[in-house]
């Protein structure tokens, strides 16, 4: 099934079920959650492909939930960072099956787990930002070179968002637009890659499904509950979910 064994196709359902459920409470870490736990089940490169249009639809709602004009809104805003993540994202992606798995794997686990524990230690994550530009370039550059190999462009985003002191409405609409249209360029890259092909299509296609659920359930709650606590849980799952990655680069090399 889509290159597959049963258990490995549904062990994919569940964890994007969970990673579309935490991606609408919290407004990120949805592909970390999938590349780290696909990493674990199926080779990189269809663990990268097939992420690729759950993310695409989740960041579609996401980008769009408080209507258009906000959207737009964001990406003028936000242009800059949107511009060189884009750029970065099509240059990088040639290099995602020429990257050796454990190197790949090394370079996203261990700043997730930085990103993370930095987070869960009480202290903020916040750069001085004199000149916007120049942070918004920084920023985009260093995500869209993750992207285009990874699926992952975001730790970069939500430190400068934390930086400028976006409210919490904006941040979780900004990440949207920024990874909806970062998922646009990873799918059309990868398309010219390779990386999505018949085989890895169709898989990334079906696992819109359990996103698009998981996401839903995950809005109710970011209406409802306490954000900030569930997003603390959140950081808890990016150490575990940046450690896994940790853990695959060593198992390669040992």
């Amino acid at each position: 099934m889509f290159g597959l064994e049963i258990w490995q196709f549904w062990a994919a359902v569940a964890v994007t079920l969970v990673a579309g459920f935490v991606k609408g409470a919290v407004g990120f870490a949805m592909p970390m959650i999938m590349l780290s736990a696909f990493g674990s089940i199926m080779p990189a490169t269809t663990a990268l492909a097939a992420l690729i249009l759950p993310t695409l639809l989740t960041n579609l709602q996401q980008a769009f939930r408080q209507g258009a004009g906000a959207a737009v809104g964001s990406a003028m805003n936000f242009r800059w960072h949107i511009a060189m993540v884009l750029v970065f994202i099509w240059v990088s992606a040639g290099f995602a099956q020429a990257i050796p798995q454990p190197v790949m794997y090394a370079l996203l686990g261990v700043p997730i787990v930085g990103f993370a524990l930095w987070q869960l230690s009480g202290r903020p994550l916040v750069l001085p930002v004199h000149h916007r530009r120049r942070a918004e370039i920084g920023t985009g550059i260093v995500g869209g070179l993750y992207g285009g190999i990874s699926g992952i462009w975001g730790p970069p985003l939500i430190v400068l968002l934390l930086s400028l002191g976006a409210t919490k409405q904006e941040q979780v609409r900004v990440q949207g637009v920024v990874f909806l249209l970062g998922a646009v360029m990873l799918t059309a890259a990868h398309l010219n890659s390779g990386v999505l092909n018949s085989t890895t299509l169709p898989l990334s296609a079906i696992l819109c499904a359990p996103a698009f659920a998981g996401m839903m359930t995950g809005f109710a709650l970011q209406d409802r509950l306490d954000v900030v606590q569930f997003r603390r849980w959140t950081q808890v799952a990016l150490v575990l979910t940046g450690l896994n990655l940790v853990r695959r680069a060593f198992q390669f090399w040992i």
